[in-house]
């Protein structure tokens, strides 16, 4: 029900861990039985038996949603269906159909309230082999001089449930890609002195420049004490941008990610709504962040970056931008570095 094939880590190992069976002795099956994913055509026909059993609709769109948001795994497909549909209060009115915004709503709260199958996927991300192909992802490239996951971990996160290799290798789920960060950085996150009200102006909308400064001087003041406590040191910069982030759009307004292997940088879409009585059904201040680490000169991945950048504000419709760069040299000096520069920051 959970999407988890068969998982290869039966295995004996000598007391030194190398491994000298491919299998325990007593692990014998004549067949292994697991339900496929949806297709499209499921997740319609399950949903219009909702309609049909209460008489609520759903709002042109939310269906397909669903179907992208949840990879086609039958347990997310219905724990959304079931919190939209039947947790909430006012969804319970059958004579209101249920839109995209309800919708989104149960995904957030089914991502905060992190019910057993999203708990499970928590906890797998501290074993070691996860952590290896995982690490990668968020990072967005594989580390020079660092060894690449063997093929057994990555079947055996794949097995989990965690990522796809086709059309390539990727997080299996958007809605897993939201929960990952959010998961790793959740203690920290509770533990950044923020608040939201310092960064919204009159008007209502969030005060960029000054989060992003703010940001610059927090991450000077914490960030070697505060990389430290991440499990997953590899993307330290960019799962401590995003706790920050957050914290403050937390209270309010709502972050989507993009990340993946071969991506060489993680896109982040701010959509903050500026009437709070229509919330995501009105007007909309939509901001992207470029998360870069620098891997080669600044001049080249600030080009590479500003490229990047504007390409994904054209495809999301925002019209601010900002390109944030790491530069993780130990031997690189604060006072040397500018403090902003507005060619840059904003796009």
């Amino acid at each position: 029900m959970c999407g988890v094939r068969d998982v290869r880590d039966y295995r004996i190992h000598t007391a030194d861990n190398r491994i000298i069976t491919g299998g325990s002795a007593f692990n014998i099956k004549s067949e292994s039985l697991r339900l496929g994913n949806f297709s499209h055509e499921d997740v319609i026909t399950l949903y219009a038996q909702h309609t049909e059993e209460t008489g609520q609709d759903f709002e042109t769109g939310v269906v397909d949603y669903v179907f992208e948001q949840t990879g086609r795994q039958l347990w997310l497909i219905n724990a959304l269906g079931y919190e939209a549909c039947f947790r909430a209060e006012g969804e319970r009115d059958r004579s209101r159909p249920i839109t995209m915004g309800i919708m989104l709503e149960a995904r957030e709260r089914l991502i905060e309230r992190r019910d057993t199958h999203l708990d499970q996927l928590t906890n797998q991300l501290r074993e070691p082999r996860v952590h290896k192909v995982i690490s990668e992802l968020l990072g967005g490239d594989i580390e020079a001089g660092i060894t690449p996951p063997n093929e057994d971990d990555q079947l055996y996160v794949q097995d989990l449930g965690l990522i796809r290799t086709r059309p390539k290798t990727e997080i299996a789920k958007p809605i897993y890609r939201e929960i990952i960060p959010r998961a790793l950085t959740w203690t920290i996150q509770t533990r950044i002195p923020q608040e939201t009200t310092w960064y919204v102006k009159e008007d209502g909308n969030l005060d960029m420049p000054k989060l992003l400064d703010n940001f610059q001087q927090f991450f000077r003041e914490n960030s070697d004490i505060w990389l430290d406590g991440f499990h997953y040191r590899e993307a330290g910069p960019q799962l401590l941008m995003q706790s920050f982030l957050q914290r403050i759009i937390n209270g309010g307004g709502r972050i989507e990610r993009e990340y993946g292997l071969g991506r060489r940088r993680t896109d982040l879409l701010i959509q903050w709504p500026l009437d709070r009585t229509q919330g995501f059904h009105g007007p909309m201040q939509r901001v992207v962040i470029e998360l870069k680490i620098q891997r080669k000169s600044l001049e080249a991945t600030i080009e590479e970056g500003v490229d990047q950048t504007t390409d994904y504000m054209d495809r999301v419709g925002a019209e601010e931008g900002y390109l944030i760069i790491f530069n993780r040299g130990s031997d690189i000096k604060w006072e040397s570095l500018p403090i902003r520069n507005d060619t840059v920051g904003g796009v």
